[in-house]
Formats: structure tokens, sequence, C-alpha cells
């Protein structure tokens, strides 16, 4: 078994109030479960406005499959989704 953690810091630009925070946030963390079957929490940072940290897991029986998956899924939210600017991701296998 290989579970793998998809660490990703997020800038929310223009974002005034928490409850505009988590109706941002909301969608992606959705798009993320539904795209890459992936579990998916804002794990700090949850009273600060303009930011949020994400962390995405998978648990799957191959190491590089887990990998991929994970990395796949930042790429997307770098390229695709227009209403965060991930400042930094990291993947950490456990």
């Amino acid at each position: 078994m290989h579970v793998g953690v998809l660490i990703m810091f997020l800038q929310l630009p223009g974002c005034g109030s928490l409850k505009e925070k988590r109706g941002r946030l909301k969608p992606l963390l959705n798009q993320l479960h539904k795209r890459y079957n992936v579990s998916v929490s804002e794990v700090d940072d949850q009273d600060i406005w303009g930011r949020a940290v994400i962390a995405c897991v998978l648990v799957s029986n191959q190491n590089g499959r887990t990998q991929s998956m994970l990395q796949k899924a930042a790429n997307w939210v770098v390229k695709d989704w227009r209403d965060v600017e991930v400042e930094d991701c990291r993947i950490e296998m456990l």
C-alpha cells in the first residue's frame, strides 16, 4: 500500500471574506475529488481570507501511480484553475 499526500499553498486574490473564500475553494475541492479520486480538504490558514492550504491524499497499490496522479492533480490546478494562484506544492509519500 502506498499513500501519497499533495500539499498545495494557494493565494486567493481579491478575496474579501471567509464566506467568499469558502465559496471559491469548494468547487476546486469538489473537482479535485471528482477528477482524480483523491480525498481533499483545507488543512491550514482557515481563518485567513486570501490564503489556503489544501491537502489531497491518494492510496494505491503502486508508488508510481500514486505520485503520477498527484502530480497530474497539481498540474491541473496550476494550469486550468484560474480562481487561485499556486504558491507552492509538495508531494510526500508515506
